[in-house]
């Protein structure tokens, strides 16, 4: 049930109050903080993030049952005068993944984050930035016009920054302005479009849009500034240049949050413009440059996670090549007209996004109790973990064996709904980058899961208390990501049925990890936990000159990394992307 240019909007439906609730409570929440103070403030969490969630799973229960998206209309005025909520199908799923997924942080971050036990104001301040940033995120799923959408996308970047210097370190701080001020520089670009489209439209609903937009050139460099700028927020190759300083730093809860949440409201408006607002105007050869920076953040994400040292950093890197992921269905969802032609390709890129939230946040999770088992999150250094957290490492295996898309997990169902569209349209270089895809993600989960499962002589030291609720947290995220295959998605997203049914088969589980096992050789610089044994021997002295050359490769790609992620050429490749989306659409049109 996705929003189409015939959803109603004249009035408000049966079930649109829910709408307003789940902007309502996350904000009456952060008010009710400030009101009653520190020492109440995961008390008011705590009350406020069952409601939202039981709000969500209402939503998903009656949208079924109506004739089409929900509708609230703010002050009942309809537009081009007021102000519409909507939820469609993709809202609905979007709306609970985050609830879930904060619902999983927040008991994850019951003990970092108590007010009782601190001496700082770190706890009040989190529990404050959660509930805004879960407001936010409601507020871009559910926002009927493209002006809603961007006081929306301020708001969670004006949240989810303080997230990534909560400690105050100097570094962590300079990581936050760092973001700050990229994300500002994506939001003048949004804005410059928006303004734009309302001089030549009058108005920025996106209902009353998708029927009056048409191939001016004015527009679609409206939609060429608006989608550069979120491109910046959602942290896309080579616009990706706060993402790894941004998680270094921040506690394993704020970058669950940072990575599995906050890249995913900039994603969501992205959609909703290409899909709902211009679907037939970008041109296929700029959902093919989208693409293509996708699949470059794959490869440059992937080898550059496979070379860092510490854990958190692989997981941070990791997110780069998965986001890279979601933007490989735009040219599968479109003709080579430019025509909507799809939508299983949107299921497929929605479903990834969720498959993505569930996993990510439930890896940095089981990293944040690691690290705080051993004192650190060095790879090679991992050996006895699984004797010392069973159940950290457990909940970050599972959910790097859901991102890998082996079956039943979502990734899985998402990636075959994605290889049918590739197959449909005759685009068989994109179905090449999705197996690689997934070997790649492999790749960096053999290499962690080998290095902790390597035999150990020595006891390995635990510095800090095992805490049960945050392991299984972090386990039930991984769980729900590797079963969402088996949910039923089609009254919510356009999957064919019997879809769901297929995503079961061995060959899905060796391909992935068998290649990634042979990347994982070749790409990482670290000794291998098995470098001693007389089969890893004879096994390097005839790989030897292509691990050295895929190695001097890594190393390369890691250099251009650097450079990329330098202001300078970060505001160039800024220009740049919005000249060449800007060029392929006029040429297209």
């Amino acid at each position: 049930m996705l929003l189409h240019p015939t959803a109603l909007d004249a009035a408000t439906t049966t079930g649109g109050f829910l709408l307003v609730l789940s902007i309502i409570v996350p904000v009456s929440g952060v008010l009710l903080a400030f009101v009653l103070g520190d020492r109440h403030v995961r008390l008011v969490a705590f009350a406020v993030i069952p409601l939202g969630l039981a709000i969500a799973a209402a939503t998903l229960a009656i949208l079924p049952q109506s004739d089409g998206p929900l509708v609230y209309l703010l002050g009942a005025w309809p537009p081009p005068l007021g102000v519409a909520l909507r939820g469609d199908g993709l809202s609905a799923v979007m709306l609970a993944t985050t609830a879930l997924v904060i619902s999983a942080i927040s008991v994850f971050a019951a003990t970092d984050f108590c007010p009782a036990a601190a001496e700082t104001r770190a706890p009040f301040t989190f529990w404050v930035l959660l509930l805004a940033i879960w407001g936010a995120l409601n507020t871009i799923f559910i926002g009927g016009d493209l002006f809603t959408l961007y006081v929306a996308l301020e708001l969670l970047t004006f949240a989810a920054v303080p997230l990534v210097s909560l400690d105050g370190r100097a570094e962590t701080l300079r990581a936050a302005l760092r973001y700050l001020l990229f994300a500002l520089l994506g939001s003048v670009l949004y804005l410059l479009g928006t303004a734009l489209l309302y001089g030549l439209y009058g108005t920025l609903d996106i209902v009353l849009l998708s029927r009056r937009v048409s191939a001016e050139a004015a527009a679609l460099a409206a939609a060429a500034l608006m989608t550069t700028g979120l491109l910046a927020k959602t942290a896309l190759f080579p616009l990706h240049l706060w993402l790894p300083p941004a998680h270094a730093g921040a506690p394993a809860a704020a970058s669950a949050i940072l990575s599995g949440l906050v890249v995913k409201g900039s994603f969501f408006i992205i959609i909703r413009l290409w899909f709902n607002v211009m679907p037939a105007l970008p041109g296929f050869a700029a959902t093919q440059l989208l693409a293509t920076l996708g699949a470059a953040a794959i490869v440059f994400g992937s080898v550059v996670a496979l070379r860092q040292e510490r854990l958190k950093l692989l997981i941070a890197y990791s997110t780069l090549a998965q986001i890279g992921y979601l933007f490989l269905m735009f040219p599968l969802a479109f003709n080579a007209s430019g025509r909507l032609e799809s939508d299983e390709a949107l299921a497929g890129g929605l479903l990834q996004a969720v498959s993505h939230a569930t996993a990510k946040a439930a890896m940095f999770m089981a990293v944040g109790s690691i690290y705080v088992a051993l004192g650190h999150d060095r790879i090679t250094e991992l050996r006895g973990i699984v004797r010392a957290r069973p159940l950290s490492f457990l909940a970050f295996a599972l959910g790097g064996i859901a991102l890998m898309g082996v079956p039943p997990s979502g990734a899985s169902l998402a990636k075959d709904l994605l290889l049918q569209a590739a197959e449909e349209s005759g685009q068989w270089w994109w179905a090449v980058v999705l197996q690689a895809g997934g070997m790649f993600t492999a790749a960096y989960v053999v290499l962690v899961l080998a290095h902790a499962l390597a035999a150990s002589d020595e006891s390995i030291a635990v510095t800090g208390p095992a805490l049960r609720n945050q392991d299984l947290a972090a386990l039930a995220l991984a769980l729900c990501s590797l079963l969402l295959g088996l949910v039923p998605w089609d009254p919510y997203l356009p999957v064919p049925f019997g879809t769901a049914s297929n995503v079961f088969g061995i060959d899905k589980l060796l391909l992935p990890a068998l290649g990634g096992a042979v990347l994982a050789i070749l790409l990482s610089p670290w000794p291998h936990p098995l470098a001693s044994s007389t089969t890893w021997k004879a096994l390097v002295s005839v790989v030897r000159p292509l691990r050295r050359a895929a190695v001097e490769f890594g190393g390369l790609v890691e250099r251009g990394d650097d450079v990329i992620r330098q202001w300078p050429t970060a505001g160039i490749s800024l220009l740049v992307v919005a000249l060449l989306l800007a060029a392929l659409m006029l040429a297209a049109n």
